[in-house]
């Protein structure tokens, strides 16, 4: 069974690529997605290489020790979301409400899939609610970096226009 809901998940996220990049401006969604993935990657290997964490089912086991459907696709696509959804906010209210709609579903899909599936386990005193805090506070960093480099791109082209 859990090898089914893996390729439903993988199905659903290349489903899901096409629809996150058709919303303007795509470059700043490619780089939104692409520093996801990398955090992701790299905080995921973190954790299972200290044992904190591991994925008993994961696409390509062989492979990988940590989850790369998770980590290059699904976490990357919901942060690209996120951002678009919170493109234009300037309310933090606004921002961390709807951060909170986005990553809640998201934790409890985590859960249920390392209690009924055994696709997660949370080990050492890792537990759901670092995987939340983490979640969130990388969903939000990544924000705060999109909005610099919009500020920055927007300075560059007000110089570049008074020239």
């Amino acid at each position: 069974m859990s090898k089914l809901i893996l390729k439903l998940f993988l199905l659903t996220g290349l489903l899901l690529l096409p629809v996150a990049f058709k919303k303007k401006p795509v470059k700043d969604w490619l780089i939104v997605y692409l520093i996801t993935a990398l955090v992701s990657g790299i905080t995921d290997h973190i954790l299972v290489g200290k044992k904190l964490l591991s994925y008993p089912v994961r696409l390509l086991p062989r492979d990988f020790k940590y989850h790369i459907l998770f980590d290059w696709l699904f976490c990357p696509l919901m942060s690209v979301f996120y951002n678009q959804f919170t493109y234009k906010d300037k309310s933090i209210f606004l921002v961390v409400g709807k951060l909170f709609l986005l990553t809640i579903p998201q934790l409890f899909i985590e859960v249920l899939a390392g209690r009924y599936f055994n696709m997660i386990r949370w080990k050492r005193g890792w537990k759901w609610y670092h995987t939340f805090i983490t979640m969130n506070i990388k969903y939000v960093t990544i924000r705060v970096f999109m909005e610099l480099i919009r500020k920055l791109s927007e300075k560059q082209k007000t110089e570049i226009t008074q020239v």
